[in-house]
Formats: C-alpha cells, sequence, structure tokens
C-alpha cells in the first residue's frame, strides 16, 4: 500500500483513518478501536502522519515517532476549511489529511511528557487559585446577608474571616458560623496546597539554566518563567522575536486593506495563561519604575505619558516576549542598558 499521507481523527475509544498516495488519490478508510490503533499503524508502511492538536494528540505523536513515523500537528481551525460537506469523523480524518499536505501549514510543535508534566501543575495549581478566589467571595457574600462586610483584598479578608467566628456579639447564628468555619479551614487548606506547589516549582526553576536566565529580566518569575518554557519547548521553533509575541497573541490585529494599513487590539491568540502571566508581570514592573534611567524604563516612561499604563503593560509584556526569545536563541542573560549620556 503506498501511503504518502495519513489523517488520524482522535476520539476517546474510535479513530478514523485517511490515507492518501503521492497523488492525492484515496488508499485507505478505516475506523479502528483505541486498542487496536497503534498495532494497526505499526504495520503500515512509514509516512506523514497529521492530527488535530487535541486532547492525546501529543501522546499519540511521541508514540508515533517512537515507530519511526513523521508526525505533524495541527490547530482545529486550520483544518475546518478543507472539510468536505457534513462533520463527521471520516470527513474530519480526510480534511486532517488534507491540510498535511499543504505547503504553508502551520504546525503545533509536539511536547515532551517533561513539558507536559510541568503544564500539568500549572493548570491545578490555576483551578486552585480560582477555587480559593470563588470561595473568598462566596464568603464575603453570604456575610453581607447578615449585615458582615469584609474588606477588598485576600490577605484582608482571610484575616477578618477568624475574628467575624470569634465574636460572639455580631448576632451570627450558630448554623452559619458552623458552616463558614468548615468554609475557613477549606480557606486555609487551598492555601497551604498552593505554597506546596509554587516550591515545586521555584525548585524547578533553579535547576533549568534556561528558566534561570529567564528570570534575570524584571517581571518574570519562576511562575512565568516555568510556565513559558514547557508552552515553548525548542526556541528555535519561532524565527523571530515578534513570531513568539504573535503567538502569545500579543501583537495588533490587522484590518488592512487596499494598501491601507489599519492595526487595532491585540488579537490575544495563543493561550491566554501565559498572556496574562507576562501582563501580570509587567504591572509589577511599572509599579516600581520610579525614575529608572535604563533603556527599557524610559521607553516604558514614555508610553505611560503617551498611552496610559493598561497598554503600556500590554506593550511591555509583547517587548518582553521579544527579549525572552533573544536571551533564549543567544544563550544570555538579561542585562539594562543605561545611556551613557544620562550617567555622564
Amino acid at each position: 500500500m503506498n501511503i504518502s499521507a495519513l489523517g488520524i481523527d482522535l476520539a476517546k475509544n474510535i479513530f478514523s483513518l485517511h490515507g492518501a498516495d503521492d497523488h492525492g488519490k484515496t488508499v485507505l478508510r478505516k475506523t479502528v478501536s483505541r486498542a487496536k490503533l497503534l498495532p494497526f499503524l505499526a504495520t503500515l508502511p512509514r509516512c506523514k502522519v497529521g492530527m488535530e492538536a487535541c486532547s492525546g494528540a501529543h501522546h499519540f505523536a511521541r508514540c508515533l515517532q517512537e515507530l519511526g513515523f513523521e508526525v505533524q500537528l495541527m490547530a482545529a481551525k486550520f483544518v475546518a476549511p478543507y472539510r468536505k460537506g457534513g462533520k463527521n469523523d471520516g470527513n474530519d480524518a480526510e480534511a486532517i489529511c488534507e491540510a498535511l499536505t499543504r505547503p504553508n501549514m502551520r504546525f503545533v510543535a509536539i511536547k515532551h511528557e517533561d513539558q507536559q508534566a510541568l503544564l500539568s501543575l500549572h493548570r491545578i495549581r490555576e483551578s486552585r487559585v480560582s477555587e480559593r478566589t470563588a470561595l473568598i467571595n462566596q464568603l464575603r457574600g453570604l456575610l453581607s446577608e447578615f449585615g458582615l462586610v469584609m474588606p477588598k483584598g485576600r490577605h484582608q479578608a482571610q484575616q477578618l474571616i477568624p475574628r467575624l467566628l470569634e465574636d460572639a456579639e455580631n448576632n451570627l447564628p450558630w448554623l452559619v458560623r458552623n458552616l463558614f468555619n468548615d468554609e475557613y479551614q477549606r480557606l486555609l487548606q487551598l492555601n497551604e496546597q498552593l505554597k506546596g506547589y509554587d516550591k515545586q516549582i521555584e525548585q524547578i526553576a533553579t535547576q533549568n539554566e534556561d528558566m534561570k536566565r529567564m528570570m534575570t529580566l524584571p517581571g518574570i518569575g519562576a511562575i512565568t518563567a516555568t510556565a513559558l518554557l514547557a508552552s515553548i519547548g525548542d526556541i528555535k521553533n519561532f524565527k523571530s522575536g515578534r513570531e513568539l509575541a504573535a503567538w502569545l497573541g500579543l501583537v495588533p490585529r490587522q484590518y488592512s486593506t487596499g494598501g491601507k494599513t489599519k492595526l487595532g487590539r491585540i488579537t490575544k491568540h495563543g493561550d491566554k495563561y501565559l498572556r496574562t502571566l507576562l501582563i501580570h508581570g509587567t504591572r509589577s514592573v511599572m509599579n516600581v519604575l520610579g525614575d529608572k534611567q535604563d533603556r527599557l524604563s524610559q521607553w516604558l516612561r514614555n508610553v505611560i505619558e503617551r498611552r496610559g499604563k493598561k497598554k503600556a503593560a500590554v506593550a511591555l509584556a509583547a517587548k518582553h516576549a521579544r527579549i525572552i526569545w533573544a536571551m533564549l536563541s543567544r544563550g544570555e542573560s538579561y542585562q539594562l542598558k543605561i545611556d551613557p549620556l544620562l550617567v555622564a
């Protein structure tokens, strides 16, 4: 069987396969179960295999690479235009096979197990942070029903809750007092879990040279460095710093036609979590900006004066993405550049 391109539509239990030869003619249409997928593929001639970058894609990509296949992952939105007819597993597999052969198709880098393990840590930590925020907001809302108002901010709220529970003169019913105590204990448990996750992230960051190099850039800590490097993988996947910034969704969206160029808001493509970490980091840089005279600080101060703090934070995040690409591609740490005329 002459197969040059094979598209696989991934699912939970049933997988659809579509194979084509060098001329694009269909030579294989088959549906197999999860248990029989890899044994069946092992019997096929080695070829290019395409899959959508969805749940389980990186696992199967690694397995197929071990079998000798050339594997490419694609975003689902790039595959959809090649689908013919209605949406079903067979048409999806055919569309994946067709998209795989396009010369200008964009592919997703295959992640290693260590990368996915680190990203799993970040995902679980993120869910715990959301759970803690929701718990505090719930307590704030329920306490207001009894005329007790919690202050803004997580730390102040956490300090006030035990005092409210111990105050016997605030007319809180005992049933509610016991319920709130259970919720407060859950809050303390979440804090301990998050401290443990942060320690693990710190340990990982201090053991990796690229992560330590990234943390020399102001506004980049262990959480941002580990999340970025685990998502990026090999920096050679990006040709330039602007390409990395575009991958993170930090470049302006274009509305250009007829020779007229119009730039709008940022595209917000890519991972929202990474983009949020970068922007939060730039806000910390702005908080301690003061009268620093290095070139980056001068540039940031000018952007704040012209555009305001919010747009300046996003602009600095995009600049940080380009700086990170340069640091990783050259193997250098960040160094402040100060104008010699100002020093003199």
